[in-house]
């Protein structure tokens, strides 16, 4: 519209228009080249760590009938031929060729191939790959490669400016510019991430995130995208954690930890108010245990499902996250001094390391016995009806006491209990069996909804069932 409201003014208003936008244009190339002058240079920095980055191409032999791509649809390729799996990025660490990158890029690849920027092309053989940091370590014959350096994260800061060179869509040596957008940033992951606004895409795993010092400070390894493809935020592994990683790889082949034997998550909000486990700002502390592993450490140093690790060496947990970093990085055989905070009362338990990728338990299960039909039905205010648990439920919870929901309604039913589901405790009390939730329940306050930890086959979980009147 204003295109067409310009063509209609008079030649010489039209002369007068056109001068004005040229000055305009002229003014913001100026002010355009002075901000330029501002930025970064990356050229040099690129010249000298670009040769040390890789593209990584892996392959998996075929099963019966598999249909690897929809321009072999009539074609099924047959079993045990190498078809093409995917393609990623990773960073020669020594001259030797010793490469990195991410573990899904390898994980289940039956042959790795790596081109450096020079177009050679090297079979490597994978040293070893941990899924749970996603770091991986593989190997090609050579040597005098170049190789890059290593950087000190902690001197790394938000705002500060990173680049990242890689494969995206196999489009190799592709270099991409951004920020430093948070540091220790919580994914869910064994570690905490760097984030970045970087345009990182799929091709990108594994390779080097750079400084403008020009040293590696992280690798990497995920994007938030709905789409799959960068939107703003990627994701990079920080370069020491990946180098503790490495040097493990390297020596052994793969990653020794130190394992409990318990399933963690963060503390439910409702838990954390109910046993002043709140940190503020909607956080809260502390890992709680949903799983115990039958037979593993923490089982027989007698941690139960619902317990809420709050401290390990004195060392306060921050979270389910937090509590799996430290737990892993004691070696196997390692005594850890662990606070507990059980239904509002503290403990402390003192608990031997076993190995993580070598524990195994069986879960012992006993024939069942004929049930105790007592049942109760003093909870009837938040809709719940219980009954003592017969001798061999006992026996197959592992000295964990409890009484059993036999049926639900109302509040029990409007927060997901079912029949079947065990009530270990109420508020801060414990329930080993029918008299004592009796016990419990008619001193519990009948206007206020009831706190209540529950088991459900081995996992357990935090509930506030309301009153439904």
């Amino acid at each position: 519209m204003r295109l067409l409201a310009l063509l209609a003014f008079g030649v010489g208003r039209r002369r007068t228009l056109l001068a004005a936008l040229l000055a305009g244009a002229m003014l913001g190339t100026a002010a355009g080249a002075s901000a330029a002058q501002g930025l970064p240079d990356f050229v040099d920095l690129i010249e000298k760590v670009a040769p040390a980055v890789v593209n990584i191409r892996t392959t998996e032999r075929a099963e019966e009938g598999a249909r690897p791509s929809p321009f072999r649809r009539r074609m099924p390729v047959p079993p045990g031929e190498e078809v093409p799996r995917g393609e990623g990025s990773g960073f020669i660490i020594s001259a030797d060729g010793y490469v990195v990158t991410n573990a899904h890029v390898v994980d289940g690849a039956s042959e790795v191939l790596v081109t450096l920027t020079d177009k050679r092309e090297f079979k490597a053989k994978i040293v070893g790959a941990d899924l749970r940091t996603d770091v991986a370590l593989v190997k090609i014959e050579a040597s005098g490669l170049p190789a890059v350096r290593i950087g000190d994260v902690s001197r790394l800061r938000v705002g500060e400016w990173v680049l990242a060179i890689g494969s995206p869509f196999g489009l190799d040596s592709t270099v991409t510019a951004g920020i430093v957008s948070a540091k220790q940033r919580e994914t869910g992951s064994d570690i905490a991430l760097l984030q970045t606004d970087v345009a990182v895409n799929p091709g990108n795993s594994g390779g080097p995130l750079i400084s403008t010092r020009g040293e590696v400070v992280g690798v990497n390894s995920q994007i938030l995208s709905p789409i799959g493809s960068y939107i703003g935020i990627s994701f990079a592994i920080p370069i020491d954690e990946a180098m503790r990683v490495v040097d493990q790889l390297r020596s052994g082949g793969r990653v020794v930890r130190g394992y409990l034997g318990i399933q963690p998550t963060d503390v439910p909000r409702e838990l954390a108010e109910e046993y002043g486990l709140d940190a503020g700002r909607n956080k809260s502390r502390g890992a709680f245990v949903r799983l115990v592993v039958p037979g593993a450490p923490g089982e027989k140093a007698g941690i139960q499902p619902g317990d809420v690790i709050v401290s390990v060496n004195a060392r306060p947990v921050e979270s389910a996250a937090d509590l799996r970093r430290t737990l892993g990085g004691f070696k196997p055989g390692t005594a850890v001094n662990l606070q507990i905070n059980r239904r509002g009362k503290s403990m402390e338990f003192k608990v031997v390391l076993a190995e993580a990728d070598q524990q195994t338990a069986a879960t012992e299960r006993a024939d069942p016995i004929a049930p105790d039909r007592r049942t109760s039905s003093v909870a009837k205010t938040w809709g719940l009806t219980v009954a003592n648990l017969t001798d061999g439920e006992r026996r197959a919870l592992r000295g964990v006491g409890g009484v059993k929901v036999v049926a639900v309604a109302d509040g029990a039913e409007s927060v997901g209990m079912r029949e079947g589901d065990i009530i270990l405790g109420v508020g801060a009390a414990d329930v080993a069996d029918l008299k004592q939730f009796d016990a419990v329940i008619a001193k519990a306050d009948k206007s206020r909804s009831l706190p209540v930890t529950v088991l459900r086959g081995d996992w357990a979980q935090f509930l506030r069932i309301p009153v439904v009147k």
